[in-house]
């Protein structure tokens, strides 16, 4: 039907439409007369379906209360009152997205599909969860979710438990989140955006079951709500489904959610914290420093967009002065910065880490001087030009990966609609745009330096520094401050919470009515397409070359993987590899100094990635093509200079300028030194896999081995500095030779003769010395590591190779990862142990991972491991439904048919080719999951039993934990220095 601006359509009534020619769509904004609540549509021809509803929900304090919330509304409601809807949505939907996010100011419910039907059942049961969650009478949701005193017996020890509490005591154990909570309590003392909506661990026990209650009825209701529906849908449908189920049923009221501004400052605040490092580890530059600058409003585009433009001028590239200024001056190692613009106020953040705490002043005059000096004498144009263009590039292209588009867009429209103003302006960029384009070299940005950042006293200056007691010191008083408290519990409270304990358990452990169960809509699995998407793949050959063209629209842009095999490199150079691939574009080239090539990177093209990676034959890890990979995007028209540019990096680059060198590889150290923690569950899995398998061997020099190596350089670089140009040099020689590539190209057919005319531009700069392939000694060597860090909870990893043991790929393998993932590990690891989550993943190559993050046991998380066989055998002696096979092939087929963008196809097909999986491979993959039956589960249990007796297992943790443990593991490793 159409719809007309004033008209009510099942009590929506339509207050705006217009077109957004940006991304294309036709948006239409309605009010909900009766309820209060606010929807927004953007209609266009996307069969990626969103719906979304938010609610603003500023905390006042930092139990978490909105984050718990969020986790807890999805543990059951009024229409599925069963312990965990989301779980059985995931198991049986085919969702391309479904989460819940908790922001400083609102919390978020998004889903997204590609079928109607699924969409619709996704959309009950996200709406029922916010508007009629069980949680509100039942206490033990609170205890699971977010906290609760562990007591199993009186003479157990007295424990916190809970799944927020120890997501959060994770997220705070990487300085990057501390630091980030510290700047948003320093810059807005006043405001919600000065507590932690996450939750801090210290203070999550102090909420109770009644603040959790009346959060929820304060803001959960559809007149503080904001629903957003995308893509191509009968949305008059839609509307008449949310009108009648849900909306109709509730009264407009104000709800006081408003946020307040916070007053500006008269002078800047100054804020030096402590963050806890392990008591052996140096404290030498390990100094966080940030200048933070509340810049601009979320509801101005032209701030938004301008000031995010110009953090990129100042520090996000090469040639990006701030950055060159901070390091020219000493101060620390790795420069960084960010403009978080998804706050009512957002704030423009500068930073070094890596420094010491006698640079604070230093840092602070530092960066006034050189604002000061760019808004006087003018940044430089070219670099301004090679800003705004790259921007304008992913502006147009909208590529977000795995993401929804409507997600994204629903974000953007949020930075807005939240603060009460159109929800449509940060999505019309064009006139903004436009307006900075015709302005740049005018002094428009020089403008924004004045007065966003000079002439502007909203600022903290904030800095965390290392301390190797206080980590320690507080688990103490952590465990004394329980002790004490259980000691002051009478034999009555102590059978109080032992009681509550033991109801929380027996809640977790019962399992849901199969009648409730089935109250959960599923589709069927006539609803699956059972033919595999095809593999977009044409061979061609250029210039003698194996070109693979991945033929498709792409609305007139070139994505160009370039494969090189880099089988010539030395097993003891292999770390080299890694390290070309973080330095290539930050050195100069014989034909640009690397200041002016970043600038013509991001004037000509969408920009360049550089990785290392061992692709495994199609069911075999001991066989395996290493590459060294370059990404590269552009439009059409520009592949001329891309491949120019492309030929001077790969054949050109330069590796003398020791100053240069000495600057990335302290910065990549500061990086890791930041990161690590954050990236353990993938640091763990890749170092477990390379104790027994050649090609996880040699990606793992990428993770915790390269890292150690960086280290090591580090420690003498002055010493070290010209051998390391070398031998880079040397390893680029070697890797960049026409004989070694691969080239995929993705583009609309009829552009593929623009590609073949611009190739022989990267050619001509590549070698053509052949190079003999060296042979690898990976050999097991299973050494059950544990890696010692200052974190407060594990990462834990178990497996193997089953195909060492004698077994084949099967694709049931796919749907067991959903079953151990969504049903067992869940129940074992998450509800009951308290992590935030566990995964099991099986490979064709054989290679299998059981993982755990952000866990607070060790022990006992290996010992569920170790029950899966038990699990299975009785999974398998069951009379498991049809029903439930089905919800389980259903939510494996979901990850399996995620929209891929034409990039990611192109990916797809390249891999696939390199592995030498065909077509025939990935249909039969499917089919098999499409037909496992309960019997082909059976089968498996003796192959995760063979894993699980082989013993193999790596787990990264905090040290006081993992020495506790040590009796488990071969070799105890320092990550950190």
């Amino acid at each position: 039907m159409s719809f007309k601006v004033g008209q009510t359509v099942h009590g929506f009534k339509l207050l705006d439409a217009r077109n957004v020619a940006e991304i294309n769509s036709d948006a239409k904004l309605f009010l909900h007369e009766q309820s209060g609540a606010r929807l927004l549509y953007l209609g266009n021809d996307d069969d990626n379906k969103v719906f979304s509803i938010t609610f603003r929900t500023p905390p006042e304090d930092s139990t978490g209360v909105p984050h718990i919330v969020e986790h807890s509304v999805l543990c059951g409601s009024r229409k599925f009152p069963i312990k965990e809807p989301f779980v059985e949505l995931v198991k049986g939907s085919l969702n391309t997205f479904l989460n819940a996010m908790t922001f400083p100011d609102k919390t978020m419910y998004p889903v997204a599909s590609r079928n109607d039907k699924d969409f619709r059942n996704l959309m009950d049961v996200y709406l029922d969860a916010v508007l009629y969650p069980v949680m509100l009478e039942t206490p033990e949701i609170l205890m699971q979710e977010g906290w609760h005193y562990e007591l199993p017996d009186k003479k157990a020890e007295l424990t916190f438990k809970g799944v927020v509490y120890n997501e959060m005591k994770g997220v705070f154990s990487s300085p990057d989140a501390l630091l980030e909570h510290q700047i948003f309590a320093a810059l807005f003392p006043d405001t919600t955006y000065g507590v932690e909506s996450g939750g801090d661990p210290e203070y999550i026990p102090d909420l109770t079951q009644e603040q959790f209650v009346a959060f929820h009825k304060k803001y959960y209701h559809p007149s503080n709500s904001y629903i957003f529906l995308y893509g191509d849908m009968d949305l008059e449908d839609n509307l008449k489904f949310i009108h009648e189920e849900y909306l109709k049923d509730f009264t407009a009221s104000k709800v006081d959610s408003e946020i307040p501004l916070q007053q500006p400052f008269t002078e800047t605040v100054v804020k030096i914290v402590d963050y806890p490092v392990s008591p052996d580890e140096s404290k030498k530059d390990k100094t966080f420093i940030t200048l933070n600058i509340a810049a601009g409003k979320a509801v101005d585009p032209e701030s938004y967009l301008g000031l995010m433009i110009l953090e990129h001028i100042l520090l996000e590239t090469p040639a990006a002065p701030l950055k060159k200024a901070l390091l020219d001056a000493g101060l620390g190692k790795e420069v960084f910065g960010s403009y978080s613009k998804s706050i009512l106020q957002p704030t423009m953040t500068f930073g070094v880490s890596g420094a010491n705490p006698d640079q604070v002043e230093t840092f602070k005059t530092t960066i006034d001087a050189e604002l000061k000096k760019l808004a006087n004498e003018g940044l430089d144009k070219k670099l301004v030009e090679s800003s705004v263009n790259i921007f304008e590039f992913h502006l147009r292209e909208a590529n977000y990966g795995n993401r929804p588009k409507g997600l994204v867009y629903n974000m953007k429209c949020l930075d807005s609609w939240l603060y009460d103003e159109d929800p449509l302006i940060h999505l019309a960029y064009e006139p903004v745009l436009d307006k900075i384009k015709r302005n740049f070299k005018k002094g428009y940005f020089e403008k924004l330096i004045k007065t966003c950042l000079l002439d502007n006293p909203h600022q903290a200056l904030v800095a965390l520094q290392p301390n190797g007691e206080i980590g320690g010191q507080k688990a103490v008083e952590l465990k004394d401050k329980l002790a004490k408290y259980k000691a002051s519990l009478s034999k009555e409270e102590l059978g109080i919470l032992i009681k509550q304990t033991q109801a929380l358990k027996t809640r977790q452990e019962t399992p849901d009515a199969p009648e409730k169960l089935e109250l959960i809509p599923l589709l069927d699995l006539k609803d699956i397409d059972p033919k595999t998407e095809e593999l977009v793949i044409s061979e061609q050959k250029e210039q003698g070359l194996p070109v693979l063209l991945h033929p498709m629209f792409t609305n007139q842009i070139a994505y160009v993987n370039l494969y090189f095999n880099t089988g010539a490199i030395s097993e003891s150079d292999l770390p080299y590899l890694f390290l070309l691939a973080d330095i290539l574009g930050k050195v100069d080239t014989e034909t640009y100094p690397y200041t002016e090539l970043a600038k013509e990177i991001n004037i000509h093209t969408g920009g360049f990635n550089y990785d290392v990676l061992a692709f495994s034959e199609s069911g075999d890890d001991q066989t395996f093509t290493p590459m060294f990979r370059v990404k590269a995007k552009a439009l059409v028209k520009k592949l001329p200079e891309m491949f120019s540019l492309l030929g001077d990096i790969t054949g050109g680059s330069l590796f003398k300028d020791a100053g240069r060198l000495k600057e990335i590889i302290r910065e990549l150290k500061a990086v890791w030194d930041t990161a690590i923690f954050r990236r353990g569950q993938q640091v763990v899995a890749s170092r477990l896999l390379s104790y027994i398998s050649p090609v996880a061997k040699f990606n793992e020099v990428g993770q915790l081995t390269y890292y150690k190596f960086i280290a090591e350089l580090e420690q003498d670089l002055d010493a070290k500095v010209r051998e390391i140009g070398r031998n880079l040099a040397t390893v680029a020689q070697t890797v960049f030779n026409r004989d070694n590539l691969l080239v995929g190209i993705t583009c609309d057919e009829k552009e593929y003769k623009t590609f073949a005319q611009s190739f022989p531009k990267l050619l001509e700069k590549l070698g053509t010395r052949q190079f003999k392939p060296v042979k690898y000694s990976f050999q097991p060597d299973i050494r059950n590591e544990a890696l010692l860090t200052s974190g407060k909870v594990q990462y834990v990893a178990k497996g193997g190779n089953f195909r060492r043991l004698g077994f084949d790929f099967h694709g049931s393998m796919k749907v067991l990862e959903t079953i151990l993932r969504y049903d067992y590990l869940w129940n074992r690891i998450r509800v009951q142990g308290g992590a935030y989550g566990a995964f099991a993943q099986f490979d064709r190559s054989g290679n299998v991972v059981f993982g755990s993050y952000r866990d607070p046991n060790l022990a006992d998380t290996i010992k569920v491991y170790d029950e899966t066989v038990d699990y299975l055998n009785d999974f398998t002696n069951q009379n498991v439904s049809k029903r439930e096979m089905t919800k389980y092939i259903i939510g494996t087929m979901s990850s399996m048919d995620t929209p891929l963008t034409p990039q990611m196809k192109g990916e797809r097909a390249d891999v696939a080719y390199i592995r030498n999986i065909s077509q025939a491979d990935l249909q039969q993959e499917r089919d098999e999951i499409l037909a496992t039956k309960q019997k082909d589960i059976k089968k498996l249990a003796d192959i995760v039993e063979a894993v699980m007796k082989a013993n193999c297992l790596c787990v990264m943790g905090g040290e006081q934990k993992i020495k506790a443990n040590k009796d488990l593991f071969g070799k105890l490793i320092t990550v950190i220095d």
